[in-house]
Order: structure tokens, then C-alpha cells, then sequence
């Protein structure tokens, strides 16, 4: 590892020069410069509930109602955002109604299950103890009689095993786009109901821009809904708490109160959708009420009590301790045991409960007789050290967890390649498009393979697939997306059921998937099926809420294989040492990690693009197009807007006059929440800008690029998750050690191929958040689900 290089020509900080020369070894990425300010954009990570919910949004806090649209980049809360709500009255679905389309399916899928159970289930339904007494309190309030005493009683009772599930249908191919890419969009908005809604905003002085969003969130009436309460403006996407309390005192006037009943009901609902941009499904009581407290709600408890009421939110307890017996009925009041009460929105309450049902069923389902165990033995004799007890664990279980590095891929193409040479139908999903090509280079015998600018592959050596048929024939492509496999773009379609038409699944990237996209997945299995989760459980979580993959490992559920392949060279060393806690010195003889002190952020920005330009492509022949800058947030005097200015100014100067855009830009197109695909702008036209991501032609709307569509040049580590460059540089500036954790510094460092540079402005931060910061917690209801539904494996 290499310290500050030394530069071919004496530069000023600021000023254009020759890049540094990544040259000499030794040393470590600890020294930084002065830091000041705090971490930008940067919430998805948050623990914090009020943190989540009142700094989420960088561009939205400090400008009035409808300013600047939030941006789709919802794993880095400052700027994460949906969709918005354009694209009313299009002959063709858009990404993002496809995703509209995804979630109403699945919300029919719960409520056709609901409506088979024996009784009809309400809100707070077969809840015990404090949680009981809560929502009996909240009729009692109702009624105008006194409310119960809150006290403590046995825990719910056991879970009954899971039905069979109702198949969610496929999203129509046309719906999606790259990589079955689906997002959230409006459609059919009438024009008359816009209008109406403008009227009412306008009355209450807040801007008319908001007002096609307004009518797709509240639908048919919204100009009567937002004017009997104004908070439901808060609804929309990007809106703040304050910025609805001004717009309900122009429309309401003296009637006006901080302590009025709907005000409370919104901003609880607001919390709660902000702890899940945090990754939340739901919210401890005790935060919940603090949370409102700290934004002006007088009477927390009677807010929750309300939002409860209005089957706003639903409310739960969990035993603090699911392996303690129960008391018995004889015992002293003081041996009851301890609950912890919850409170969560109804979509991810339904999904973890779906995701556990589901998952129950694969465990307990016998699999398919596919190939004898003769068969799966040899098939696993022919595969070497944890690819052999992969193949064992998936031919006797219908769930499996492997976990590795990005070496690790190698095992999960032998199996796939194992179970096809046994006449399985087996395929692969993946986060990415990037990472399907990868793997899919893979499993036809070469190596995971590092991508340029717009995703196309880049071939490299390494030991081919070991397994029985030793890889994939040419042309045969048993790997898809994530979004493309639910939507059916992709993928081997479903049976006469609405099940996938497979054997066997193995989800690659799995702590990518959030608690709604895991919960279509598990569903969507047939009986009898084998899948296998996989993935490196120290990247960045899921930008959705939910922590699936790790609440799989910790539940201990089911069989799990940990790789014990590592990653070679300089960079496998350094980040595997990252992913235990450690920042070790490792030595780089071909350059594969150089260091670039820097003393502050106008440096930063500087010294990152004489890198991309210059010192990289000179030095290690990988050019600007396959070299990704990395930063921590979207915002700051070195975010991905200030770095991605610099790049396109050096790399690529036009005016902008697509929307911002040039043809030959970098981009980073965000189909959905949480989905970003790089690739590069190829023109526009009266349809829209037109872009490549991963070899496909992708055509956004042009009243949609603004929320969509970035300079890619630059990315957060969210964005980058699931890909993977010859080269990156990974930004550390001094006003944004506050959202450095060992999963980002892992996550950033560890999307680099062959090379990483490492700009560093964080001084001691860098080691510090390796060594003493950890993915902060995720408060989620799916351990709870999965003790009650399945025995643990030893």
C-alpha cells in the first residue's frame, strides 16, 4: 500500500495539473487532513428514528414546500426519494408503475390470505397484555369511557403453520425496464382532479408543482381529502412536518393547533415511513412517542393511540426473551414476562409476516426427488472444500444460507452448474444487471468479470468452474435480476400456479433484499423447491427496510455454509481485514491500493479527477470509463454533485442541454428506490432521454430524469452495491466522517477489481469507523416471526 505519491508537476490544491503517479508501498489509509461539518446527505444508515426522520432529506429541509424533487437514491437517505408522479395518461407503462402495478398484486396476495383464515383478523387483532390494554384504551377513549390500566400479561400465542400461499401474478414484461427494473410512478391521474388539488394548495400557499403528486398519493377527491386534512400532505414524498404545519395554518387559520388529532395521526405515519428509509419495519413505543414529542406533538401517546385507532399502523408485542418458558397460571403477577410493544405500518408488517410464512413452508416441505442421493454425493465429491458441502446442504434442505466474499461466487456456479448437470431446473438471480453478467461470465468458465461505464462485461482470467459439467454451454444464460425474475421479464417464467417454473433458486446479493422484495421471492417459490440465499453479510444493508439476510443468519433456522475461499491479492487482504474491524497495512507491489492524503475537500475533488483522468489510465492502463469514483453522500464540497461537475467538466464538457445532459455522460439511472443502474447518455429525443445501462436501451421520460437520472461518474457506496470496476476511487472528505462505518469503508472499498485509490480526508475516522463502527441496528419483527414458525438448526 502506497502513501502520497509524488506528483509529475508541482500543483496547487484547486488547481488543474498532472495527477500524482500511483506509485511506492507501505502505509495505511489512516492519515487525512482537518475535517469540519458533518456527513452530508447521508441517512439510510441511521439508527437514530428522529435522525431518520427529520435530517433525511438534504435537498428538502432548508427550501420550502415543492422545492427542488427529491432524487431516487433511497439507500442514501439525504436524497433517496420515489418516484414521483408524472407519467399520467402514457399508452405504455413506465418502470415505475410496474412497480405501482407490483405492490397492488401483492397487496391482493395478503388480502386474499387474510380473507382464507378462519376469522377475520382486525387491527391489533389476538394481541395481549400492554398491547391489548392499547387498543382497548383507544376504544374506551372512543366511547368516552376510562381507559384500562397498562400492565403486562403472557406473550401472544404461538403462530399456526403457514398456509399455502397465494401466487402474486407476473408484471407484464413491457412494465419493466433494464434488468426488469420496476419503480413507483402515477397513472391516470385525471386532469380535473389536478386541477382541483392546485386549487386547494395554492389556498393554502404551498406550491401547485406538488399537485399531480398529491392526486396519485390521495387519488379520486383529493382536493376534499387535503382540504378536511391538511396534513395528508405529508403523504408526499419529500414533504417535511413544518412544511405541512405552515400549509395547514393557510388553510385552516386559527383553527390551526399543534394538538389537532390529524396532525398527530400524520406525523406518526410520517415517522414511521422515515424509520423505514432507515431500514426500520417498525418502531420500539418508546422511541415512537419521543420521536412525536420532539416534533411538537403535545400528547404523544394519545397520537399513537389515534393513528392505531384509524388502522393507520398496527400495533404489536414481542417477547423481549422467545426462549424463556411461560409463566404459569398460578404465578405472582411479578413473573409475567417481559414484552416489548411495537408499532409498525401495515405493507411491512404483512410482508415480514409473509416472508416467515413462506420461508416456514420451503423448511418444512420435503424437496422434489430430483436425482438420487447417489447423484447429489458425486455431484459434490466432483466440487472441492465448501462448494462440496454446498451442494450436500442444498440437496438435503429446501433453505439454505451461504455466505462469502466475492471469490465465494465460484461455489454457487459449481452448484448451479451441479444441479443442471442432474436435469434441475436451476437459476440464479442477482441484484444487478451488472452482477448477472458477471456471473453469468462465470458460469461458462471464466471469471467474474469487471464492468465499464455502461455495464458491458470485461473478460479476465482465473481457474474456471469446477463441477461435473464443467460450466454452462455457451448461449445458455440460466442468470437474471432480481426485478426482472418477480416481474417475469426475465427468468423461466411461472407455472399454472403463479410459481416460479424452477427446482432450484440461488440469490445472489440476498442482504440486498429488503423485507417487500424478499417477501415476493419466498411466496413466489413453488413446493417442493430448494433456495439458496447468498451473499457477503458485511456489505451495506438493503436501502429498503428490513434486515432479511441478517435476521436469516441469526435466527439460525436453517443450514448454512461460510466460504472459506478468500479473496487474493493486495485488495482481498486489505478488505478482508476491513470486514473483521481491522485497517491493516498491506503491501501492493503493483499498485493495487495507493494512497492520496489531501487536506481538504477542494483537494479532494482536484486530486480525484487528475486520478480518474490521468494518473490511473497512465499509470495502470485502465481508462477513465472504467475507473468509479465513490464518496459518501450526495452533498458537501466533495459529494457526488461537486465530484461529478469536476469529472464532466474534465471528461466530457457540453452544455447540458438534455435536461443537464450530454451525449457520452456517465449516468446513474434509478429505475426505483433503492436500484441504481450506471450507464451512459446516448441522445434525447421528444420521448425522453436516452441512455445504455448494462448493453440495453433505456428510454426515461423527460419529466422523470430529473428524479431518475444522475452524472454517474460518481457514486455513494449504496449505489454501487452489487458492482464491481477495474478500478475505483473511493472518497474520504473531512465533512463527511459521520457516515463512515465498517460496512461502508467494506462496501466502497471492497467494489474495486484490480485497483483502489484512496483519497484520504478523514484523518483517524477511517480507522475508527473500521474499527468501532458497526451496520447500525434495524429494528424488525422477523426473528420473532421465525422462532415462532420453525425449529432452530444446531
Amino acid at each position: 500500500m502506497s502513501t502520497e505519491p509524488e506528483p509529475t508537476e508541482k500543483t496547487e490544491p484547486g488547481t488543474r495539473g498532472t495527477a500524482p503517479e500511483p506509485e511506492g508501498t507501505g502505509g495505511a489509509p489512516g492519515r487525512a487532513t482537518d475535517g469540519v461539518a458533518s456527513a452530508g446527505d447521508s441517512v439510510a444508515e441511521s439508527g437514530d428514528v428522529d435522525a431518520a426522520a427529520g435530517e433525511a432529506a438534504e435537498g428538502v429541509s432548508d427550501r420550502p414546500v415543492g422545492g427542488e424533487e427529491p432524487e431516487a437514491d433511497a439507500g442514501e437517505g439525504g436524497d433517496s426519494a420515489g418516484a414521483d408522479a408524472d407519467g399520467a395518461g402514457k399508452a405504455q407503462l413506465s418502470e415505475a408503475e410496474a412497480e405501482l402495478a407490483a405492490q397492488q398484486l401483492e397487496r391482493e396476495r395478503i388480502a386474499r390470505r387474510k380473507a382464507e383464515k378462519q376469522r377475520p383478523v382486525e387491527s391489533g387483532a389476538k394481541l395481549s397484555g400492554k398491547a391489548a390494554d392499547l387498543l382497548a384504551a383507544v376504544r374506551a377513549v372512543e366511547s368516552g369511557a376510562k381507559p384500562v390500566a397498562a400492565v403486562f400479561s403472557e406473550p401472544e400465542p404461538p403462530r399456526r403453520p403457514a398456509r399455502e400461499p397465494v401466487r402474486p401474478r407476473p408484471v407484464p414484461a413491457e412494465a419493466t425496464g433494464v434488468g426488469g427494473g420496476v419503480g413507483v410512478a402515477v397513472g391516470g391521474t385525471a386532469p380535473e382532479t389536478v386541477e382541483a388539488v392546485q386549487r386547494v394548495l395554492a389556498e393554502g400557499g404551498a406550491p401547485t408543482a406538488l399537485a399531480s403528486q398529491v392526486a396519485a398519493v390521495l387519488g379520486e377527491g383529493a382536493d376534499e381529502e387535503l382540504r378536511a386534512d391538511p396534513w395528508q400532505l405529508l403523504r408526499v414524498m419529500g414533504v417535511r412536518p413544518e412544511q405541512a404545519d405552515g400549509f395547514a395554518r393557510g388553510l385552516l387559520g386559527a383553527e390551526c393547533a399543534p394538538d389537532d388529532e390529524r396532525r398527530g395521526r400524520a406525523v406518526t405515519v410520517w415517522l414511521l415511513e422515515q424509520a423505514a428509509l432507515a431500514g426500520h419495519t417498525a418502531l420500539e413505543m418508546p422511541a415512537l412517542t419521543a420521536a412525536l414529542a420532539q416534533r411538537g406533538v403535545p400528547d404523544a401517546d394519545a397520537a399513537v393511540q389515534s393513528t392505531i385507532a384509524e388502522a393507520e399502523a398496527l400495533v404489536f408485542q414481542d417477547a423481549l426473551d422467545p426462549a424463556a418458558p411461560e409463566p404459569a397460571e398460578d404465578d405472582e403477577e411479578g413473573a409475567e414476562q417481559p414484552v416489548r410493544i411495537l408499532v409498525g405500518l401495515e405493507r411491512y408488517a404483512l410482508a415480514e409476516e409473509s416472508l416467515a410464512d413462506g420461508l416456514a413452508r420451503l423448511i418444512n416441505s420435503v424437496p422434489k426427488e430430483d436425482g438420487s442421493a447417489e447423484d447429489w454425493e458425486r455431484a459434490a465429491l466432483s466440487a472441492k472444500g465448501s462448494a462440496a458441502e454446498l451442494i450436500r446442504a442444498v440437496a438435503a434442505g429446501g433453505l439454505v444460507l451461504h455466505t462469502g466474499g466475492q471469490a465465494s461466487l465460484t461455489e454457487p456456479a459449481a452448484l448451479l452448474t451441479a444441479a443442471r448437470g442432474l436435469g434441475l431446473r436451476a437459476w440464479a438471480a442477482t441484484h444487478s444487471p451488472l452482477g448477472r453478467d458477471r456471473f453469468s461470465a462465470l458460469l461458462q468458465g471464466g471469471r467474474p468479470s469487471a464492468s465499464g461505464s455502461d455495464g458491458a462485461a470485461r473478460q479476465d482470467d482465473v481457474p474456471p468452474v469446477t463441477g461435473p459439467a464443467g460450466g454452462i454451454p455457451a448461449g445458455t444464460r440460466p442468470v437474471a435480476t432480481v426485478a426482472g425474475l418477480l416481474s417475469g421479464a426475465e427468468g423461466p417464467g411461472r407455472d399454472g400456479d403463479g410459481a416460479f417454473d424452477l427446482d432450484l433458486l440461488v440469490v445472489l446479493d440476498a442482504p440486498q433484499l429488503d423485507v417487500e422484495t424478499a417477501a415476493l421471492l419466498v411466496e413466489s417459490m413453488p413446493d417442493g423447491a430448494r433456495l439458496v440465499l447468498g451473499g457477503d453479510p458485511a456489505v451495506l444493508w438493503s436501502a429498503g427496510p428490513g434486515r432479511v439476510f441478517a435476521d436469516l443468519l441469526a435466527a439460525r433456522i436453517c443450514p448454512q455454509v461460510a466460504s472459506r475461499r478468500p479473496d487474493p491479492g493486495p485488495l482481498g487482504e486489505l478488505v478482508s481485514g476491513i470486514g473483521i474491524g481491522e485497517l491493516n497495512q498491506v503491501e501492493a507491489p503493483g499498485k493495487e491500493v495507493v494512497i492520496v492524503p489531501v487536506r481538504d475537500a477542494g483537494e479532494a475533488v482536484h486530486r480525484t479527477v487528475q486520478l480518474v483522468a490521468d494518473s490511473v489510465p497512465r499509470a495502470l492502463g485502465v481508462p477513465a470509463e472504467e475507473t468509479q469514483v465513490i464518496t459518501p453522500g450526495h452533498g458537501g464540497a466533495a459529494g457526488t454533485r461537486a465530484l461529478n461537475a469536476a469529472l464532466k467538466e474534465r471528461l466530457n464538457p457540453g452544455p447540458g442541454r438534455f435536461g443537464g445532459f450530454d451525449p457520452g455522460d456517465r449516468v446513474a439511472y434509478s429505475p426505483a428506490p433503492g436500484r441504481t443502474l450506471p450507464g451512459h447518455v446516448v441522445g434525447a429525443d421528444a420521448d425522453g432521454l436516452r441512455l445504455t445501462c448494462a448493453g440495453e436501451p433505456v428510454v426515461v421520460p423527460k419529466e422523470r430524469v430529473e428524479q431518475s437520472v444522475r452524472h454517474g461518474w460518481a457514486l455513494t457506496a449504496h449505489q454501487a452495491v452489487g458492482c464491481r470496476w477495474p478500478a475505483v476511487v473511493a472518497v474520504l472528505p473531512g465533512d463527511a466522517t459521520q457516515a463512515l462505518s465498517r460496512p461502508w469503508v467494506y462496501t466502497a472499498f471492497g467494489r474495486a477489481d484490480r485497483h483502489l485509490s484512496v483519497v484520504q480526508g478523514a484523518e483517524q475516522a477511517l480507522p475508527r469507523a473500521v474499527a468501532e463502527i458497526p451496520a447500525k441496528p434495524r429494528t424488525t419483527r422477523l426473528p420473532v416471526l421465525l422462532r415462532a414458525q420453525t425449529p432452530t438448526a444446531g
